[in-house]
């Protein structure tokens, strides 16, 4: 930092200003750090910053299942929220939760200097485990959150849910069949409930339950179920991965997807526009859900006890696979 100072005329106070972003310089001075930067090749050293100012500017972050769309764009989220925060994001995932694999991937981040840590695993026994670690620095939840909770930031699953029931019961559908995934990710389980409770405001009967685990194959095998219902005329299922299964499913079977089934999945993946019929499924904003959390975990550190805020309230987007039931 002293050379870079030097090869612009100015003082080490100044190169600080303009690598801390500092509105305090003037315009030709900034250029002529940033110049001076590029041509000596400088880097700022974390270790020394974090020597003399106590702050690592980074965040850890602990997830799981990240071939899933849920988590992976969670992480993303995150991860691109913190950046534009000015902190680096150290992700660990993990793939058992007992509570020694929790607390090792804590101590790893703890390891890295993080000034706190972002939990993203919706698995009902992880969460309970994440709760009962003794970690010295903020934690924040961003998955299995219930509006309310303290140090977390989430999606209103319950709400999405009933946002596609609702619709299919709009459309003049009853007992609306439901494929869950597994009730052992909280987030499962607030879509079931947003399903149960969608007909109980109707005081109708929910239809037939089949339950899969999240991947089109356990879709398909639901959808297989399914097809040999005749009652059944609409399916929310809780993924768009297991929707995918399910609705090739019908196909195979011969029941005309919406002219006889409609279906409505969950997330909205990049290829539910694609799919033939394209499919009307439920939008989760991750990158609204990263911003929240960075923005939770900035008032945790600034001192704020036990910062909350309300859940985000996800979309329905309308597309092909849905119709009016024929009578």
């Amino acid at each position: 930092m002293t050379d870079v100072a030097a090869a612009a005329g100015v003082s080490h106070q100044t190169v600080s200003r303009v690598l801390n972003g500092s509105e305090l310089v003037r315009d030709e001075t900034r250029a002529r750090v940033l110049a001076a930067i590029t041509e000596l090749g400088y880097r700022r050293n974390n270790a020394a910053r974090l020597l003399a100012t106590n702050k690592s500017h980074r965040i850890g972050m602990i997830s799981a299942y990240l071939v899933l769309h849920g988590p992976g764009m969670i992480a993303v989220s995150v991860q691109d929220a913190g950046h534009k925060a000015g902190y680096d994001v150290s992700l660990v995932a993990v793939d058992d939760f007992s509570v020694q694999s929790l607390r090792e991937a804590v101590d790893r981040l703890l390891d890295e200097a993080v000034e706190a840590i972002v939990v993203a695993v919706a698995h009902r026994e992880a969460l309970k485990q994440v709760r009962s670690l003794d970690v010295p620095v903020p934690m924040i939840v961003v998955q299995g959150v219930s509006e309310g909770q303290r140090m977390a930031v989430g999606i209103d699953q319950e709400a999405g849910a009933r946002l596609a029931v609702e619709h299919l019961l709009d459309l003049g559908h009853r007992h609306v069949a439901h494929v869950a995934g597994p009730l052992e990710w909280v987030e499962a389980g607030q879509r079931r409930a947003g399903w149960q409770r969608a007909h109980e405001h109707r005081h109708v009967l929910p239809g037939p339950e089949v339950f899969g685990d999240w991947s089109p194959g356990s879709g398909y095998e639901a959808g297989l179920r399914i097809a040999e219902d005749p009652d059944v005329t609409a399916v929310f299922v809780a993924n768009d991965g297991m929707a995918m299964g399910l609705v090739y499913a019908l196909h195979e079977k011969g029941r005309d997807v919406p002219g006889e089934i409609s279906v409505v999945g969950f997330d909205n993946v990049p290829e539910a526009p694609y799919l033939w019929p394209a499919l009307t499924t439920v939008n989760q904003e991750f990158s609204l859900l990263g911003r929240r959390a960075v923005e939770l975990t900035l008032r945790a550190l600034a001192g704020e006890a036990d910062p909350s805020t309300q859940l985000i309230r996800p979309t329905l987007v309308l597309r092909n696979s849905t119709a009016a039931p024929r009578h």
